[in-house]
């Protein structure tokens, strides 16, 4: 892969909604959309981990039951151990499985190896460390 993976303009966006800017909520779902798509995706990589950054925000907002960023951002440390009964795990494990299900149920390792034109294996050995890395993102927006 020739160019690096990031997602930092969403991470910014969801920094800016955490710190009370809502404006920003049109945005935040127009990219989300064309996440969604992969239309603009670079490689399976990229593809996979903007379904991924799609599936973790919308996964972050029934977890904490609220699509308010700056809500969720001011959450306690009890609130967070009271979630994390609630939905029987703690956020970053939530948010990681959650890919993973998706990634399974919808057989998307064999979409991207047809679409990209790489070994089933090749996506599925990265699907682990890209679930990861967007959960970190995620993790780093709300602290």
């Amino acid at each position: 892969m020739t160019t690096p993976l990031e997602f930092s303009t969403v991470y910014k966006i969801l920094n800016e909604m955490k710190e009370g800017d809502d404006s920003q909520r049109d945005v935040l779902s127009s990219i989300l959309n064309d996440y969604k798509e992969g239309a603009k995706a670079d490689s399976f990589l990229h593809q996979l981990g903007q379904i991924f950054l799609c599936i973790g925000v919308d996964e972050l907002y029934k977890y904490a039951g609220s699509d308010n960023l700056k809500f969720i951002g001011q959450l306690s440390k009890e609130q967070w151990d009271e979630l994390a009964k609630k939905n029987n795990c703690d956020l970053p494990v939530y948010l990681a499985n959650s890919m993973i299900n998706f990634l399974k149920k919808n057989q998307l390792s064999l979409k991207l190896s047809s679409k990209w034109k790489v070994y089933k294996g090749e996506v599925e050995k990265h699907v682990m460390p890209m679930a990861r890395y967007i959960t970190e993102g995620i993790l780093d927006v709300l602290e």
